[in-house]
């Protein structure tokens, strides 16, 4: 019996590995730049938004603690001192929320996603301060119901950031 009868082998041609689908725990895998998700515009809308919310807060705590006259003019005596009586606790709770929120605001439009555990840090954060303010001492009647209005509205903000920057992980877009 002679192997010229037979003809060519067929077989299905296997193309080598390339630089585009290297081989990855021995089996071809995508481009690993286009693992890691597109970036949705939604992202640059949330971060966007955050980045000058947050500055907003870091600014309040900067002039809150500088006893700055002109911006702190704004406030009651009553509140002044509510401020201004702040344990040094609640304060460094305070300085971690606010600066937290910058610095995960700056994550996320990095696309980090570190940005969800800054996230999650600083809402914790205000969360405390938050039942400081709010259940433990009169801060509800110092503010008034404008005060506990915009506080709600930094509260969901903060953790709408945390929820989204999770997701964003979640979905492989930060990195």
């Amino acid at each position: 019996m002679s192997d010229e009868t037979h003809g060519p082998e067929q077989s299905t041609p296997v193309d080598p590995p390339s630089a585009a689908s290297p081989i990855v725990g021995g089996t071809p895998s995508e481009d690993p730049d286009k693992s890691q998700r597109q970036t949705p515009w939604h992202l640059w809308v949330v971060g966007g938004i955050g980045l000058p919310w947050n500055a907003m807060g870091a600014f309040d705590y900067l002039m809150t603690q500088t006893e700055n006259e002109s911006y702190m003019a704004n406030f009651t005596p009553e509140q002044l001192e509510f401020f201004y009586g702040f344990p040094t606790w609640l304060v460094a709770f305070w300085a971690i929320a606010v600066w937290g929120g910058l610095v995960g605001s700056v994550l996320l439009l990095m696309k980090k996603r570190l940005a969800a555990q800054v996230f999650l840090v600083s809402w914790v954060c205000m969360i405390v301060t938050a039942i400081h303010n709010f259940l433990i001492t009169d801060g509800a009647e110092v503010m008034g119901p404008a005060g506990m209005a915009f506080t709600a509205v930094i509260f969901v903000f903060a953790g709408f950031e945390w929820l989204y920057s999770r997701a964003m992980t979640q979905r492989g877009v930060l990195s």
